[in-house]
């Protein structure tokens, strides 16, 4: 737990994914779209991914995959749901606004 939550507090947007994750790769695209560039870290890549992935399951309370994970400063947002959920309601706009692009 203490390698994600030290990831996720290190960056502004944090995407936690696997590397063949296809909803990873669209949430990921989604932040884009909006402007920010998220910090995607694969924990399929990791020599301690399995552990990460365990602490994932924890913080999200499931057992099913925990990919995407997304941190938005430090904080656990969720997961596609969570995020898409968010997006459409408008409160994602609001949260991703001090992490916007400079260009």
């Amino acid at each position: 737990m203490e390698k994600v939550m030290g990831l996720a507090s290190d960056n502004g947007v944090v995407i936690f994914s696997k590397s063949s994750c296809c909803m990873c790769y669209a949430v990921s695209m989604l932040f884009q779209g909006i402007g920010v560039k998220p910090v995607m870290y694969d924990i399929d890549q990791d020599p301690q991914g399995r552990e990460m992935e365990k602490a994932l399951m924890k913080l999200a309370g499931t057992t099913a995959g925990p990919v995407p994970a997304v941190f938005i400063g430090g904080k656990f947002m969720g997961s596609t749901n969570d995020i898409m959920s968010a997006h459409l309601s408008g409160q994602l706009l609001h949260m991703l606004k001090p992490y916007h692009s400079l260009s």
